[in-house]
């Protein structure tokens, strides 16, 4: 990740104020994967320029008004696999360049109706253009290019206008305790089309296209907060229901490294939907603070063409998720902090059997994410070391080490045939990062 960022902040007087950004952001990523007769490189991008515009205005002590608007230059080059030895059995595949224009512009006003009640409310209004240059396909129901329309650089290709109502309230029940409710419609440009195996991660951002419309996802949340033992703890309870829309998982039998270009032959559509409970239970005074969150929750897809047309568990389905975060002031100078995290396995489909035919082993696969990669577990130490503490200047010295017990997470599981028995299935797992100490020094001024 690379990004820069200007800003220029402007009070204009004591009721309105401005905050002007201009953003550069660069992602990319190389995984190389050495694994038999599968040696291949894979690289992704993803390549921003943003300009944010945003004015807070102070209408009257009880109407506190964001307005303003967001506009974003894509740039994104979904996926690029080369083979990196002549014996590679993956042949190279260039996904072509696809470039967009994202443009927003949105209000909201946070209104002190009572001395108890609290209400958000607010529009968004999302329009997301295609451009040039490249190829767009239209697609049959069976995963055929039918006709393709070669765009000049810049050409509008299509555009989609989304609107995002919002709406938050809040009431506090007496000194301690408060319950808050919301509703709020999010819309996805960009989409990370997952696969449903581990054996080679061949995970790709692509931008909406004709084919490929915005996600889109309708959010309810209600929630409980109290404070205990005069403030000194937190203890929060929240619950929340969401439906999405235009969903995107590969076809069965999919094969990302043909008809490179055209990647909507490969993929279908649908419906999703998650919902859940959280805890969280914060400790927010002494020289000992942190907190221990506690997530039970369900995520799932509906797509026509997969899994029987049934419900089915997405790939980011987590049943459990647990955080522990502690810190410690020892002295002034001093301040140990601790991170410990566990949660359920991803979701992927792993063969259920296998046929062999000319010699040659095939698997076979039955439920879409039916089975679990390993749960997920690790532990993350850290040391802060204040160096000067002036009223002008301050820096510090940072010492953290990640996965400080070495937990070995899978990232891959392949399946291959036994060189010691033959005819017998082995499963293979891929870690990556058992240990990463760092160093850091930061100031203030």
């Amino acid at each position: 990740n690379a990004t820069g960022t200007l800003r220029w902040n402007h009070i204009f007087n004591s009721k309105l104020f401005s905050n002007t950004s201009l953003i550069f952001s660069n992602y990319n990523y190389n995984i190389s994967i050495r694994s038999g007769a599968n040696e291949f490189d894979i690289f992704s991008q993803i390549r921003d320029l943003n300009l944010k515009q945003e004015f807070q205005w102070y209408l009257t002590n009880r109407n506190n008004i964001r307005f303003g608007f967001n506009t974003i230059y894509h740039t994104i080059r979904p996926g690029e696999v080369r083979p990196a030895s002549d014996r590679s059995s993956i042949n190279e595949a260039l996904l072509q360049k696809r470039y967009s224009w994202e443009n927003a512009i949105y209000a909201t006003n946070t209104w002190k109706a009572s001395d108890k009640l609290q209400i958000t409310y607010g529009l968004r209004l999302t329009l997301f253009s295609i451009l040039g240059k490249g190829d767009f396909y239209n697609i049959t129901p069976g995963g055929e290019v039918s006709d393709t329309l070669s765009c000049e650089k810049g050409q509008f290709v299509k555009t989609y206008v989304n609107p995002e109502p919002r709406l938050a309230a809040s009431y506090q029940l007496n000194a301690v305790s408060s319950v808050k409710a919301s509703y709020v419609r999010n819309v996805q440009n960009l989409h990370l089309i997952s696969n449903s195996t581990t054996s080679s991660p061949t995970d790709k951002w692509v931008a909406s296209t004709n084919i490929i419309r915005p996600e889109i996802s309708d959010l309810f949340a209600a929630g409980y907060y109290r404070n205990l033992w005069d403030n000194a703890y937190e203890l929060t309870v929240e619950t929340y229901y969401k439906t999405m829309q235009h969903q995107i998982d590969y076809r069965d039998g999919a094969n990302v490294y043909i008809n490179s270009d055209a990647i909507e032959t490969q993929l279908l559509f649908g419906k999703g939907r998650a919902y859940g409970i959280e805890w969280q239970f914060k400790k927010k005074s002494g020289k000992l603070t942190g907190w221990l969150s506690y997530t039970l929750s369900k995520t799932e897809k509906k797509i026509e063409g997969i899994n029987n047309n049934k419900w089915y568990n997405a790939r980011q389905d987590r049943t459990h998720d647990l955080s522990l975060v502690a810190s410690y002031q020892l002295g002034k100078k001093w301040t140990l902090s601790a991170n410990w995290i566990y949660y359920t396995g991803n979701a992927v489909t792993f063969p259920a059997g296998k046929y062999i035919i000319n010699d040659q082993t095939y698997f076979y696969y039955t439920d879409r994410n039916a089975y679990r990669m390993p749960s997920y577990h690790r532990l993350d130490i850290g040391a802060t070391w204040l160096l000067k503490q002036r009223k002008k200047f301050s820096s510090e010295l940072g010492f953290s080490l990640y996965n400080a017990y070495g937990r070995e997470n899978a990232y891959s599981i392949s399946f291959r045939e036994s060189k010691d028995e033959p005819g017998k299935t082995e499963a293979v797992q891929l870690a990556l990062f058992k240990y990463i100490p760092s160093v850091s020094y930061s100031f203030k001024f």
